[in-house]
């Protein structure tokens, strides 16, 4: 659809938010584009709410700040999952890896899958191949994931590249719609 901008129109998809803690917001250096970040997942959150499409939040277990109950281990205070979203444990990369979210998914009919989260290098781009390969078709929101890397911008650009060569689709959130 055309409108001033090209729309990616979705059907039958979920929106998959992946490690967005708290944990790792702390880290000695910040998560780049944080605020950015943060409100570009709320306004694809509110976009899927509005859809009815279903909204699955992904939070890694592991170490000692990403450790299970802690402070650390929380999603971030400004993503605020509403009753009906689903909260999936990982202690794996790819966040389809023994944790059931492909069950939980099919049993919605989901075929497309909308990544955005942490960390770029590492739980978004296994979680990308991983959706890739069960089937799904993968949209990655280009400016819809982050890691704290000092050459963060550049760690985004290289995997926003070489995911596309094949693994996923590259939508901005802003052209993003349920």
């Amino acid at each position: 659809m055309w409108n001033r901008r090209w729309h990616l129109r979705l059907r039958r998809a979920a929106l998959l938010i992946v490690d967005v803690q708290n944990g790792l917001f702390r880290r000695a250096t910040p998560i780049y584009r944080a605020d950015e970040l943060l409100t570009n997942i709320n306004v694809l959150v509110d976009r899927a709410h509005r859809a009815g499409a279903p909204v699955f939040y992904v939070q890694h277990s592991g170490g000692t700040f990403l450790a299970e109950g802690s402070d650390g281990w929380r999603l971030h205070p400004r993503l605020v999952p509403q009753a009906g979203d689903t909260i999936v444990h990982k202690r794996r990369v790819n966040a389809f890896d023994g944790t059931g979210l492909a069950r939980q998914m099919a049993s919605r009919d989901v075929k497309t899958v909308v990544i955005t989260g942490l960390v770029t290098h590492a739980c978004v781009r296994a979680t990308c191949r991983g959706a890739k390969d069960l089937g799904y078709r993968v949209i990655l929101v280009r400016d819809g994931h982050s890691n704290s890397s000092k050459h963060a911008a550049e760690v985004i650009e290289r995997w926003n590249q070489r995911l596309a060569a094949g693994t996923v689709e590259l939508c901005a959130a802003l052209e993003t719609t349920f």
